[in-house]
């Protein structure tokens, strides 16, 4: 019997996308970003040397054809990535009018985002007076802080020492649309936290925010503060059924690894792990030995983008790339007859590129269990379709299958 294993490696993006120009960090459009390009070209010239050194190396990924999908999705060389590919593969193109989580898993799930976002300008204060004002009530405090764009670790490094003393919450924005609140495990609570984001949702999805993210911390001002793995995500819900949901309606268990639970809000999801990405890759690894026939598990392994990408690190981020694809070498192992491992993107977050926000970007499709070769330039929702065609399940949405 059939089983899928669909696994989104956050932000790995692989160029040329046709739209890139109308996408910017700050003022400079995102034509010509290239994460997996650029992050392969830095470490042949010698620019990734810290904790690592020489070309990147990727032979299980670069195996099932990732070289190639960046040769094909932008022509860019891709030094040490030119293995002749051995699974199918290609290039997938976003048409969902965004570069964040929600776009990119949705349509990848079959469903491209019939909306345009909401996103808070980039001034200080960033929120209009009422969101601040149901902020303020939902931390019963006397005010928040922040309110600003930021990227989230250096608003905790320079806010944290505030919060302490005064308890009020850290709220901020970035260039996706989200509002984002950090706070102290213990000064504030995580309970408190998690109940501020939940009161918090209703009314910013109803303006179209696409997601309100707890971003629990511990430390002080003395050692330095550290985000938690406790992150949650409080997303709108997908607006109309997805590949979870056709799974489940055929029976089949779906299971979610990551924060997959909370891009679609559980919709039609039985199981939910979270974790550090290498606890993540332990329950990938539990999964393939033990997940039931007819099932789908849908995996997101967000390290390359929180840590690595917004932080433009990119040795960081090539490291990141060759722990996984050891444990990429792992998961073939152990895959069964009539498994599908589909490993693809959400976006991009070229580390090389300027800005601390996402890029738009074409992601790969790398398939194993169905045979090799190219399936061209393809759309992110068919994938959806693939998988659910692979697992003998019907289908909704704009996608055509390609295997």
């Amino acid at each position: 019997m059939a089983r899928a294993f669909l696994v989104v490696m956050d932000s790995v993006g692989i160029g040329g996308a046709p739209d890139a120009g109308r996408f910017f960090n700050g003022t400079t459009p995102d034509t010509g970003a290239n994460t997996v390009g650029h992050i392969a070209q830095a470490c042949a010239e010698g620019r990734a040397e810290q904790g690592r050194s020489g070309p990147l190396r990727l032979p299980h990924l670069d195996g099932l054809g990732l070289g190639a999908a960046v040769r094909l999705a932008s022509g860019a060389a891709t030094p040490g990535l030119e293995a002749e590919p051995g699974g199918l593969w290609g290039a997938a193109s976003e048409i969902s009018n965004g570069k964040d989580t929600p776009s990119g898993h949705w349509e990848l799930a079959g469903l491209p985002v019939p909306w345009d976002w909401t996103h808070f300008p980039d001034t200080t204060p960033c929120f209009p007076p009422e969101v601040t004002r149901a902020a303020v009530r939902a931390a019963g405090t006397a005010g928040i802080l922040g309110n600003c764009h930021a990227p989230g670790t250096a608003i905790i490094e320079r806010l944290g020492h505030e919060h302490m003393q005064t308890g009020w919450p850290i709220c901020y924005t970035s260039a996706d649309s989200v509002f984002q609140i950090a706070a102290h495990e213990t000064r504030f609570g995580l309970g408190r936290l998690l109940r501020m984001c939940r009161d918090l949702a209703p009314m910013l999805h109803d303006m179209r925010v696409g997601r309100v993210i707890a971003r629990p911390f511990l430390g002080d001002a003395q050692a330095g503060f550290v985000r938690t793995t406790n992150r949650r995500d409080f997303a709108i819900a997908p607006p109309g059924p997805v590949l979870t949901d056709w799974v489940s309606r055929a029976g089949g268990a779906v299971h979610g690894i990551g924060k997959i639970g909370d891009i679609f809000s559980m919709q039609g999801i039985d199981t939910s792990v979270k974790g550090t990405d290498r606890e993540l890759a332990d329950h990938l690894m539990r999964n393939i030995r033990e997940a039931d026939d007819a099932s789908l598990t849908f995996a997101n392994f967000v390290e390359f983008d929180s840590l690595y990408g917004h932080r433009r690190d990119v040795s960081g981020y090539a490291r990141a790339l060759e722990w996984f694809d050891g444990r990429v070498g792992e998961f073939l192992q152990i895959l069964r007859d009539g498994d599908m491992l589909l490993i693809s993107a959400d976006h991009g977050n070229d580390p090389t590129w300027t800005g601390t926000d996402h890029t738009r970007e074409r992601v790969p499709v790398l398939v194993a269990g169905r045979g090799a070769g190219s399936v061209g330039q393809v759309a992110y929702a068919d994938v959806a379709a693939s998988i659910a065609a692979h697992l003998g399940v019907p289908a909704g949405g704009p996608g055509r299958s390609f295997l």
